[in-house]
This record gives structure tokens, C-alpha cells and sequence, in this order.
């Protein structure tokens, strides 16, 4: 008796051929990617006056000195909090088109969707629509107009890939002076890796990959459920209209809207029927609409057979009834409260971004020993200084103190009270607070007083405040 063989726990993946489309949801699918990778490549090449010591780029991230810019704005690496808050941001974006549209942006915005629809358009081009790519897939025979299409196909993908691993090194350094050393070969060895990594990935996963990125490796489509409820809009398909499906022209008396042409599967680019009900690996692009409306206008039934639906609108839908406005499915306490959160973060960014001073001062009294007592009998203070200075140019910062007591400041390498602090850097000053013999620090334990920083070209000030070690006589 032989023993059957034991299922697989994986199911070999099967090729999908999508079939171009048109309609409004694929334009604007075209407008979003064309957008997207406009974006991604161009940025870098974008001027920005940063000074002499610094790229004159737009947008930068400069790992050497652990900064990033962006047009006027500039992060230093105490600041992360911004890019912490933008990351919140962002999650409650996700969170908030989720509760209202569903997968959008996995459907039009993702990078692995964007890249993925320019990578079909590439291979579109070059071997055909979906038919002629199928038939040239099931060839068995390996003739030389195989061999020619794939290789077009494969070396196309690669300069992509190799484009899209350029373009990103770009944004760590100045791009013209990069691209130039890339081509002479004199560019850092990471700069030849992370792009070597980027196109093997990018060829990978838009050209091969595909909606497996989707389907296995990305942990939304099972995080999406938690955001979506039964007002949410999102991509269904009218089973009390389209059902029972029968090929056209057959028993017409009872046969439903849906011809079971199946071009909402032929044009779908993770390979899906959307008639099956919702499913998770939909990602909400909208081909399906198009295609489905393209067939309804051909057999003059009206469109929205498959269209953005919500659960709550079936029944009145079933009943004969319009559903309702999609503004009503959109505004209800979940995205309210999300647009909210999303607002208070962003506002709150605003308002740190536009208060911070260019100035900076942190203020660490050296505690070993806390104070020294001098010959003439004057009590000294010793202090770190460390004053960050934000500006394109070298400032003159004066270093004063304000207390309720005569308090002398000396600066250790300099004998007046200003110091210079190079353009966009940060300088430790060793500072020395001094209270005369006889004076109140010098008969008190611990007395307050503040640090003055003054930007001697603008009249900028900041302050920290500290305290005074002394010893009673």
C-alpha cells in the first residue's frame, strides 16, 4: 500500500500577467507614481545655500556631523524628537486613510507598488500585454527572441535598480561632486555598496517579488483589519447585482450584471478575484473598477458593479436604495479622532521647529573637586560649557553671569569674555566662576545664579541657570 505524500505547507507561486487598463483609477495611479519617482530622483539634485562649510544642497543628511536638512530647516541630533514626531505622523496618516479608503496607500503610494507598476510598464513595453507575456512564458523552447526579450527586460530593470541605489546615496552627500566621483571610481566604498544592495533589491522585488512583498513580508494587510470597520470604503464587488454570473446571452431572464469575463482578475496585480468577497491581499488600487466599468459600459449595464462599497450601505443597497455620501463614511468619530491626534502632532512640531533659538547652551559644573579656594581667599567654580553655535558662519558668543552676588568670569585660553564658535559646530569652554573673599558665596553652601550667552552679532541671548558651590569662613 502506498503511503500518499504529505501536503506542502507552501504553495509555489504562480506568475501574475497583469492586463493594462485604463480608466480614472489607473490615471491617477500613472499621476501618483509619476509624482512619486519624480520626487525620489530629482530631490537631490535641488540647490540650497548652505555656506561655505557645508553642501549647497536642498536636502541632506550628513552622517559625518549627524544632521539632516531640509530647504531652511535643520536637525541636529538632540532634536531628533522631530523626526520621532514625523514618524507619528505618519502612522496616524496610515492609520486615518486606512479607517476611511482601506489599503490606499498600499494600492498607490507604497514604494514596492510604485516601483512594481513602473517595472510591468517596462515589461509591457517590451514583450506586450498580458497575452503575448503569458504565451512568451509558457514557451518551453528557449529560441533566440526569448533569450533577446528577457535580457531587453532584465538590463532595463537593473538600470532602474541601479538608478534608484544612485539616487539615494545622493541624499547623504552633494550630488553633483558624487555622481562625479561614482563615474571616476574615487566614491567611498559604501557609496559603491549601498548602491549594489539597492539595485539587486529594487530588481528583485519589483521584478520578481512583486505582490509576494505584499502578500508575505509586509505586516499590514494583517494590522489593516484593527483600523477598518463596516463604514469603512473600500473595494467590493455588488454580489446582489452581479449574481448569478453567467456568460452573456445565456438565460438572460436570470442572469445577473456579472458575464464572468473575469477582466477584474486579468487586470488585478496580485492576482485575486475581487467577487470572492474581501480578501487580504487586496490592496485597494482600483483596476478592478476600471476594468469592471470598462465591460458594463460595452453591454450597457451601468457601472459600479465592483466600486468602493461599505458594509453598512448593503441593505439599502439590496432595497433599492442610493448609498449614502462618501463624506459620511469618511467623517465619523474614528477618522475624527485620528485627523485630530495627526493635527496636535503636527502643530506641536510646528511650534518647537519655529521657537528653538540658534543659540544653544548646556551648563555641567565639574564636581571634583566642587570648589577651589584660592590663595587670596576667593572662592572658585569650574564649569563646562558647551555652546552650539546653528549658524552658516563663525559667531562671537560673550559668556556672562547674573546673580544676586559680584560674581567674576574667566574664560581658561582667553582673557576677555567673548569666545568664537565655528559655523555649525558645537564648542566645549572650560569656564571659571570666581566669588571674592568676604563675599556671600563664599559664605553660603550652594547659591543660584545663571549663565548668559549673548550672539554678539545679532544680540541673540540665551541662558541656563546653575548654582554656586562655596564654603562658609
Amino acid at each position: 500500500m502506498t503511503t500518499p505524500p504529505e501536503p506542502s505547507l507552501y504553495a509555489a507561486r504562480e506568475p501574475i500577467f497583469p492586463k493594462r487598463v485604463k480608466g480614472s483609477f489607473r490615471s491617477l495611479k500613472w499621476y501618483i507614481m509619476a509624482f512619486a519617482l519624480g520626487v525620489y530622483y530629482l530631490t537631490p539634485l535641488l540647490r540650497w545655500d548652505r555656506g561655505p562649510s557645508l553642501p549647497d544642497q536642498a536636502v541632506l543628511i550628513d552622517l559625518g556631523s549627524r544632521r539632516f536638512f531640509f530647504f531652511m530647516i535643520e536637525i541636529w541630533p538632540h532634536e531628533f524628537y522631530f523626526v520621532a514626531g514625523l514618524l507619528i505622523m505618519a502612522g496616524l496618516g496610515l492609520f486615518l486613510f486606512t479607517s476611511a479608503a482601506g489599503r490606499v496607500w498600499c494600492g498607490y503610494a507604497c514604494p514596492q507598488t510604485v516601483w512594481t507598476d513602473l517595472f510591468i510598464l517596462v515589461e509591457r513595453w517590451i514583450e506586450g500585454d498580458r497575452n503575448a507575456r503569458l504565451r512568451l512564458h509558457r514557451q518551453k523552447k528557449l529560441d533566440f527572441r526569448k533569450v533577446r526579450l528577457r535580457l531587453t527586460k532584465w538590463i532595463s530593470w537593473l538600470l532602474i535598480g541601479l538608478a534608484t541605489g544612485g539616487a539615494w546615496v545622493f541624499y547623504f552627500a552633494d550630488a553633483p561632486t558624487l555622481a562625479r566621483d561614482l563615474v571616476t571610481g574615487q566614491a567611498h566604498p559604501a557609496a559603491y555598496t549601498t548602491m549594489a544592495i539597492l539595485t539587486l533589491t529594487t530588481f528583485v522585488f519589483g521584478g520578481f517579488a512583486r505582490e509576494q512583498i505584499c502578500i508575505y513580508a509586509c505586516p499590514w494587510p494583517r494590522i489593516q483589519a484593527a483600523m477598518m470597520d463596516e463604514d469603512t470604503l473600500t473595494i467590493g464587488y455588488r454580489e446582489w447585482r452581479g449574481e448569478p454570473r453567467k456568460a452573456r446571452g445565456v438565460d438572460e431572464d436570470t442572469q445577473g450584471d456579472c458575464i464572468n469575463c473575469m477582466a477584474c482578475v486579468n487586470v488585478c496585480p496580485v492576482g485575486i478575484d475581487i467577487r470572492d468577497g474581501q480578501q487580504m491581499e487586496c490592496i485597494t488600487c482600483g483596476l478592478c473598477i476600471d476594468a469592471c466599468d470598462d465591460i458594463m459600459d460595452k453591454i450597457g449595464k451601468p457601472r459600479g458593479l465592483i466600486d468602493y462599497l461599505a458594509l453598512t450601505d448593503e441593505p439599502r443597497e439590496r432595497e433599492g436604495g442610493a448609498p449614502r455620501p462618501a463624506w459620511q463614511h469618511i467623517l465619523r468619530p474614528r477618522t475624527i479622532l485620528y485627523t485630530t491626534l495627526w493635527s496636535v502632532v503636527g502643530i506641536a512640531l510646528v511650534v518647537a521647529l519655529f521657537m528653538r533659538s540658534d543659540i544653544e547652551l548646556t551648563v555641567a559644573p565639574v564636581r571634583n573637586p566642587t570648589f577651589v579656594t584660592l590663595s587670596d581667599g576667593s572662592i572658585r567654580n569650574t564649569y563646562e560649557v558647551r555652546l552650539r553655535n546653528k549658524h552658516g558662519e563663525d559667531r562671537p558668543f560673550r559668556i556672562t553671569v547674573k546673580g544676586d552676588l559680584t560674581l567674576r568670569v574667566d574664560l581658561e585660553g582667553t582673557a576677555y569674555e567673548t569666545v568664537t564658535v565655528p559655523a555649525d559646530q558645537m564648542l566645549n569652554q572650560r569656564v571659571y566662576v570666581v566669588a571674592p573673599k568676604g563675599s556671600d558665596p563664599a559664605n553660603g553652601d550652594l547659591t543660584p545664579f545663571r549663565f548668559w550667552i549673548e550672539d554678539i552679532s545679532n544680540g541673540d541671548r540665551v541662558h541656563k541657570d546653575t548654582v554656586f558651590n562655596g564654603k562658609g569662613n
